[in-house]
């Protein structure tokens, strides 16, 4: 008997952790696999087993490099390794699957996943294209599994705090006529990647997926978010974030057209995704989201969400948040939780709870409409909007 099948034949929807943990076999660890072992899917395994909760049984990747290091840094040097995804599909004994891929791999590899019988926790942004998110919503709901996505913020106590207590009618801020997102200065998508041999026991034509078939080049794979055909670099690792804490907070995932506008004013490294963007959202429910972004070492105080409301305004980040009223005094907040470690938590309660999970694919796929919207602005260089059905996106 499967673990899901067990937890929901008992009732254990209704019960709490420590009356799980009497239940027989319920303190089992959770068969995890890593697929996509590069910087961000070694961190959430390493979070993942600072829980005690999992039992890491694979790890799957293109490059045997990369296996290496996260087998180094998560202490892990005894767990199998392989190239290939139907490795990890055929292990019963893997229960959930950690998907860390680049973005362009993640619908039909999640698909994969799900039909396999496999839970997963998925890394944002959970499609390249807009149009992926049906046949992945799709599986999802066919597969009756846990799906985590990679906001983390959803599973923050402070950041659902700050949303009973600023947002859902409390008028504390007022009217809210727009929130402004800055998040700028990263190293690692500024580095210069220089051409290489390609390396001994490394998949070329595994990475490329379905995405366009071209001859090896080193710096599409070492730094694929600089291009297109592989993620849309800063308009979805970093707009997905805030365009989601902003729909959030306002209750509103309906944004209504984008307009963006930005370049690579600086890194002309052969990359085609931006360095720099600046971009305009218009909501449903009238508001504006504005987002500004550098990959060049431009500090700000905060990387944030700024809430600007009639009453005053809330600037909302990982570690904290600052709140100046029209009239009063400012408030300062400082966070201390790791939203990683809740992030994965609370999907291990999905697991083997049965518990709703905080980012379900829902949350992923309205997560990163507004990045589609703005990378079709961005390369358009026109308004662009939803189509009626929101089945495509098209000029507006």
């Amino acid at each position: 008997m499967k673990r899901r099948d067990f937890v929901l034949g008992t009732g254990a929807l209704a019960l709490t952790a420590s009356a799980y943990g009497n239940i027989l076999g319920a303190n089992d660890r959770v068969g995890i696999a890593l697929v996509g072992a590069g910087r961000r899917g070694r961190w959430i395994l390493k979070t993942l087993l600072a829980t005690n909760r999992i039992e890491a049984i694979m790890l799957c990747d293109v490059w045997e490099e990369q296996l290496k290091q996260t087998r180094e840094y998560t202490e892990l040097n005894k767990v199998p390794t392989t190239f290939e995804l139907d490795d990890v599909l055929s292990d019963p004994s893997v229960e959930a699957v950690v998907l860390a891929t680049p973005d362009h791999l993640h619908k039909d590899y999640a698909i994969r996943i799900l039909k396999a019988g496999k839970h997963l926790l998925l890394e944002k942004p959970v499609t390249l294209h807009y149009h992926e998110g049906i046949p992945l919503k799709k599986a999802v709901a066919e597969s009756g599994l846990i799906c985590q996505t990679g906001t983390q913020q959803r599973s923050s106590a402070m950041f659902k705090k700050v949303k009973e207590e600023f947002f859902g009618g409390s008028m504390v801020l007022g009217d809210i006529v727009f929130a402004r997102a800055v998040w700028s200065n990263f190293a690692w998508q500024r580095r210069a990647i220089k051409q290489r041999p390609m390396p001994k026991n490394f998949k070329w034509d595994t990475f490329l997926g379905n995405s366009p078939e071209v001859d090896y080049h080193w710096a599409r794979f070492d730094g694929w978010r600089h291009y297109k055909e592989y993620g849309t670099g800063i308009l979805s690792d970093l707009l997905t974030h805030w365009g989601d804490v902003a729909q959030w907070m306002m209750d509103d995932a309906d944004p209504l057209n984008a307009i963006t506008t930005g370049g690579i004013y600086h890194l002309k490294d052969g990359r085609t995704n931006p360095d720099t963007v600046n971009t305009i959202i218009q909501y449903k429910g009238g508001w504006n989201f504005t987002f500004e972004c550098s990959v060049l070492p431009i500090k700000n105080e905060h990387d944030s969400v700024l809430f600007h409301g009639t009453k005053g305004k809330l600037e909302l980040f990982r570690a904290g948040y600052v709140f100046t009223p029209h009239d009063g005094k400012q408030i300062v907040f400082d966070n201390k939780e790791s939203l990683d470690s809740a992030h994965v938590h609370n999907f291990l309660d999905g697991v083997v709870l049965g518990k709703k999970v905080s980012a379900p694919i829902e949350i992923g796929l309205q997560a990163v409409k507004p990045s589609h919207l703005a990378a079709a602005s961005y390369w358009s260089g026109k308004r662009m909007k939803f189509n009626e059905e929101e089945t495509s996106i098209i000029e507006g």
